[in-house]
């Protein structure tokens, strides 16, 4: 564990050990979720007992301290003889991070061959999604198995403009969901994870999806993806506050640049991870979005910060910045190839000697949200599949096709202030 106290109490230890031995564990990190966790439960349960009839399933539930009875539920919900439960609050830095470490440790203790753990607030997960999160570790053929979903154009915004474009351009490795939620992975790369000093810091939050991801693709593991159909849980408008989440992805992400440097400089172009399963045809679940609350957060982000922005962006693109702020609601566009060298160039920032990479990162979400509101009035008349296939892969492209700048700014960065 790295020295880090365990996310488990002794009194729950007890519990965990009165489990016994598994060979498939799925956990579910939950907060204040009674009701969705139910149906999470019932579709599990259902996946492990249909699917590995022959190995010993149990569900365990990492919680972070509900007070909406979100334990209970798990605890109520029927599920076949079969197959165990578990639910128990974790200790640590309150974060979806510290739940993970917890059902890491449960997973160890009972020797789990393979793991899942899938969102505690989903409305369409079904018992296949076990078979196909987990069929390819149990099988041997991926270590990592990251989730393939049909998403609304709109739902998954720091995906679609950072996370996914960044890492494929970096690692070479198209994984269109790095920090979706849904995941499988095998006993040796639970191990990997439990021996990394990590959970003290933004990993323990919001940071674990894009840890686990870069690490699994980084440390040699095989990478596949599965294709689960629709992902409907409670999703947000991008407009809403959605600020701590996106430091703690963002500046996870951009801080794993620093660790795999010898990794990323070398690599152009990208393959996809194999898919697992068959395409499902399906109509995602709308998510609204309020343009004019966006821009004006762009706004704001740009008059609080324009000064900090100018000591490590170029002046081209502050002078392109300082037009779009004076720019009228219609007229609103923040162009993709400046959207690209100024994620290039935060990421730079956040690793240079002389820059506090918290304020950094901080600063970067006011263009994030002007980047989103130009994104959704760009793909305001188009079907959620068109804006796949043109829009979001255009956006991947173009991180790839800009790579030599961010080589060219990486360069410079040991000088200090850029």
């Amino acid at each position: 564990m790295g020295g880090y106290a365990s996310a488990i109490s002794g009194s729950d230890w007890e519990r965990v050990r009165q489990i016994g031995s598994a060979g498939l564990l799925v956990g579910i990190p939950c907060f204040n979720n009674a009701k969705t966790v139910g149906h999470v439960v019932t579709a599990v349960a259902q996946g492990l007992a249909v699917h590995f009839p022959g190995m010993a399933g149990v569900i365990v539930a990492s919680d972070g301290g509900s007070t909406d009875g979100t334990r209970e539920v798990v605890a109520s919900t029927p599920t076949p003889e079969s197959v165990r439960k578990l639910a128990f609050q974790y200790q640590g830095i309150p974060g979806k991070g510290s739940a993970f470490r917890g059902l890491f440790e449960v997973a160890r203790e009972v020797g789990a061959k393979a793991c899942v753990v899938v969102d505690s607030d989903l409305r369409s997960i079904t018992p296949d999604w076990v078979r196909l999160l987990a069929g390819p570790i149990v099988g041997g053929s991926a270590g990592y198995v990251a989730p393939f979903y049909v998403r609304y154009k709109y739902d998954g915004t720091i995906t679609n403009s950072i996370a996914y474009p960044l890492t494929r351009a970096l690692y070479g490795v198209s994984v269109r969901q790095p920090i979706g939620g849904d995941f499988g992975f095998s006993a040796k790369l639970l191990d990997h994870y439990l021996s990394q000093n990590v959970w003290e810091g933004d990993v323990a939050r919001f940071g674990i999806d894009i840890w686990m991801t870069t690490t699994a693709i980084n440390e040699g593991f095989a990478v596949a993806q599965a294709q689960l159909g629709a992902k409907t849980h409670d999703a947000k408008d991008p407009a809403a506050s959605l600020g701590p989440m996106f430091r703690q992805v963002v500046g996870t992400l951009f801080g794993l640049m620093g660790r795999y440097e010898s990794r990323w400089k070398g690599i152009t172009g990208s393959n996809p991870a194999p898919l697992v399963g068959d395409a499902v045809a399906v109509a995602p679940e709308k998510v609204p979005v309020t343009v004019p609350a966006m821009i004006q957060r762009f706004r704001d982000g740009f008059d609080a910060e324009a000064g900090y922005w100018e000591t490590f962006l170029s002046p081209e693109s502050m002078d392109q910045l300082r037009s779009l702020r004076g720019a009228n609601e219609a007229a609103f566009s923040l162009p993709l190839d400046l959207w690209v060298k100024t994620v290039y160039d935060f990421a730079v920032a956040y690793n240079c000697p002389g820059l506090d990479p918290a304020r950094v990162v901080d600063s970067l979400t006011g263009l994030y949200y002007g980047r989103t509101a130009s994104f959704c009035m760009e793909t305001a008349e188009m079907s959620t599949a068109e804006v796949e296939a043109s829009t979001i892969e255009a956006v991947a492209r173009r991180f790839e096709e800009l790579k030599p700048y961010l080589l060219s700014r990486w360069a410079e960065r040991g000088w200090g202030l850029l």
